[in-house]
């Protein structure tokens, strides 16, 4: 309301619908009860069509027309995206679609299914909640407990931190190759790939920890959404630690009724390339996004059709009797593919993606000196030990996440003693006061 105060209008419609499309599910049988969720899921889609996507379709519309000398006369709709509508549409979709499987019963309280919809942690930016976790939690008691409250700051405190000392601190450098892609080339574009890949991860998941670091100071518990995605060996590996809400929800509600692996090879590929092109639609109402989930689905096809040759070359070379390297080389690998593919995602338009992309492999033959290497990286938004400190940060996050193969990092740090544990909280406060940048826009995926 803060943003947008009549966008409020858009969040009731949602939540009137599908409350009362719960209750007549529940109390339906048969054609009756699929054309009751049919009708929400109409709504609800309808909502993101009119705000996201009816613009997009417009402008394509109207580019199209006008290629056979015809104008459209349908007009565009001047209005902005409202924040968080993606993800808010596919919470209150989920509890629709799980009271018509039975596997939640319909919320007969008004303003506990809107708490639901309007929890205040993760409505803009998720986690995308399911009913049967969220919902029996609105009915208990809360009662202060300082190891949820410590716990739950302690999580806001690195969430923060990688906000604004990482996410931020590296966009400096990475909005100033993308805004100008056409000025750079060889080891620049290389660190910014590099430098978005994390700036996206920190940005992302920060957000998901203040948000389950709130909600646990409330004595709230949310769904993981990350856990260590570029430590994955395999794309599909990565993306069951990358926005976990998000993929299950394709995969329960939208690849599954699909027909899922069970129709046979082709249909199967199929399907699954089909979830990565919504799921780029879904990110952004552009070409980018949807290139950007093309190119997912083209990996995640080719990683199954490649499986069995892959397992035989291994054999073949003797890396499967090194099982560390060739671990190591795969999260390399995948790494890399990820990150190619972030480069649409993060790009304006199509032009300035293939520019970065072809930057990625030009200017090396200039690289005949260290005096060389330390000139390129001029005018990149980021003085030199700045760049160094970035990559020094990257370093610190993935020193820090692999504590977490064990356990969660905070109950290690609970367990050292005192004076070390009030260190830790204070240098994570002190590195945000004097390493945080805070003159750099909203989080990243408040946009959809």
């Amino acid at each position: 309301m803060a943003f947008v105060p009549k966008y409020i209008i858009i969040l009731g419609f949602t939540i009137v619908v599908d409350y009362i499309a719960g209750i007549l599910i529940e109390q339906s049988e048969g054609r009756k009860k699929k054309l009751l969720l049919t009708a929400s899921i109409i709504a609800n889609v309808g909502v993101l069509a009119v705000f996201k996507y009816f613009n997009f379709i417009n402008e394509n519309l109207t580019t199209l027309v006008q290629s056979f000398g015809i104008e459209n006369p349908v007009p565009f709709l001047k209005f902005a995206l409202p924040i968080g509508l993606s993800f808010h549409t596919f919470q209150a979709m989920s509890y629709t679609i799980e009271v018509y499987r039975g596997n939640q019963k319909a919320e007969k309280h008004f303003g506990i299914y809107s708490l639901y919809v309007m929890f205040y942690p993760q409505l803009v930016a998720g986690p995308i909640e399911r009913p049967q976790n969220i919902l029996h939690q609105f009915y208990e008691k809360h009662q202060f407990s300082y190891r949820n409250a410590a716990d739950g700051l302690k999580l806001v405190a690195w969430g923060l931190f990688k906000k604004v000392v990482i996410a931020d601190r590296l966009a400096q450098l990475v909005n100033q190759v993308y805004n100008n892609p056409d000025q750079y080339q060889g080891i620049p574009i290389v660190i910014a790939v590099i430098f978005f890949s994390y700036q996206i991860y920190c940005d992302f998941s920060g957000y998901t920890d203040i948000a389950l670091g709130c909600s646990q100071v409330m004595g709230f518990k949310l769904v993981k959404n990350f856990n260590r995605p570029y430590a994955a060996t395999s794309i599909n590996e990565f993306w069951s630690r990358w926005h976990i809400s998000l993929s299950s929800w394709f995969r329960d509600y939208f690849y599954i009724p699909l027909g899922g692996n069970r129709l046979g090879i082709p249909r199967w590929y199929l399907n699954l390339f089909l979830v990565f092109i919504v799921s780029g639609l879904w990110h952004g109402a552009a070409w980018t996004f949807i290139a950007w989930g093309a190119l997912h689905g083209l990996y995640t096809v080719m990683s199954r059709a490649t499986k069995t040759a892959r397992k035989k070359y291994s054999v073949t070379i003797g890396l499967d009797s090194k099982p560390k390297l060739d671990k190591f080389l795969s999260t390399i690998f995948v790494f890399i593919i990820v990150s190619i593919a972030w480069v649409f995602f993060r790009a304006p338009s199509f032009s300035s993606a293939w520019q970065v992309l072809q930057g990625l492999f030009k200017g090396w033959g200039n690289y005949t000196s260290i005096k060389a290497i330390k000139d390129s990286l001029g005018n990149l938004g980021m003085e030199k030990p700045d760049i160094l400190f970035g990559f020094g940060l990257i370093i610190f996050l993935e020193w820090v996440q692999r504590f977490q193969i064990n356990g969660s990092i905070r109950n290690i740090i609970s367990e050292k003693p005192t004076v070390v544990r009030w260190a830790i909280y204070y240098g994570v406060v002190v590195a945000i006061i004097l390493f945080g940048v805070f003159n750099q826009s909203k989080f990243i995926y408040f946009q959809f």
